[in-house]
């Protein structure tokens, strides 16, 4: 008689650092999704809000202290904590041989960021950052028709993302834990979502102010970049603003897409605008988990130890540019 073995399917081990609204929220509850992942552990400075997350998630241990966290049985770790720990956590984990998800921006700065891409690199572990808007189904068919050349030459491509956020107590308003506000939470997408579409960027000019609310950090941020391949790119972001259009517009020399609802739309589908000359004009609506997608990515590129489709490396570069353009600003 045949014996037939039952194939042995491995599951991601994850511990989450950082327990705040959006991992409690959003992540975790995505994660969840997965069949080849699980919570193991959860950690936080507070004690107790790691051991709500543990209990209120099925996790089977929960830590205040960084290093025993890293000790449980995990294999990866999620980096949901304040801006300010993103490096020292994202290199112990690295250490610890442990591949990290980290969240945006990367860093304070480019030199911790570079520290942390080398420390994954000599550590031979995978290093993503939690880029999700272009994981979304109508995002990445965009980019097909941009690389088919049915848009033809690129002439520009421009990105917003304007929500009202007053400041609180929360880290993002604290220039020490954050680094600084819109830019640097929000625009980072924007950029990432340029530097998706357009390729890589060769300069930056534009500002960084405050507005509407006078805090510790800016509530406004808008620049125009140059892509080395063809064209221009625009973004504007902002904590300021109670009825902002979010979307996405690629205009070519031969049609121009737009993307509807992608940005600060959790509850609405998706849509994508076609016109390229010639051809009458065409809309997809779909409703998309960008979290779920990106996680997917995520998993798959763990569990084969392979690059992931959005690097440690892309979360530097974005880094370095929002640098430049605060560089500016602060000059002027």
């Amino acid at each position: 008689m045949l014996s037939i073995s039952k194939k042995i399917v491995r599951r991601l081990k994850w511990g989450i650092a950082g327990c705040g609204d959006f991992a409690e929220r959003t992540f975790i509850p995505t994660l969840q999704m997965l069949t080849k992942s699980k919570l193991v552990s959860a950690y936080s400075s507070d004690i107790q809000r790691a051991q709500y997350i543990a209990d209120k998630f099925a996790a089977q241990s929960a830590f205040n202290n960084y290093d025993d966290f890293l000790n449980s049985d995990i294999d990866c770790v999620y980096v949901s904590s304040a801006n300010i720990n993103h490096y020292e956590q994202v290199i112990k984990a690295a250490r610890a041989g442990k591949h990290v998800h980290c969240e945006k921006p990367i860093a304070m700065n480019s030199l911790q960021a570079e520290e942390m891409v080398r420390a994954c690199k000599d550590n031979n572990v995978q290093f993503s950052i939690n880029y999700v808007h272009r994981f979304h189904p109508l995002v990445i068919k965009a980019k097909e028709i941009m690389e088919k050349g049915m848009l033809g030459k690129i002439v520009s491509i421009s990105t917003n993302f304007n929500i009202d956020y007053a400041p609180n107590n929360n880290f993002r308003f604290k220039k020490n834990l954050s680094g600084g506000g819109a830019l640097r939470d929000i625009g980072t997408h924007m950029i990432d979502l340029l530097r998706f579409f357009g390729g890589e960027i060769f300069t930056i000019k534009g500002v960084v102010d405050n507005i509407i609310y006078k805090s510790e950090v800016d509530d406004f941020a808008a620049a125009i970049v140059g892509f080395q391949k063809s064209g221009y790119g625009f973004f504007n972001v902002s904590f300021n603003t109670k009825r902002g259009f979010n979307r996405v517009e690629i205009l070519g020399y031969d049609g121009s897409i737009s993307i509807e609802n992608l940005i600060g739309r959790p509850n609405k589908p998706c849509k994508l605008v076609i016109n390229l000359q010639g051809e009458g004009r065409k809309a997809f609506r779909k409703r998309a988990n960008k979290q779920l997608y990106a996680l997917r990515s995520v998993q798959k590129a763990f569990l084969l130890n392979r690059t992931p489709v959005v690097t440690g490396y892309d979360g530097l570069v974005n880094l370095k540019l929002i640098e430049e353009l605060e560089r500016q600003c602060a000059a002027n």
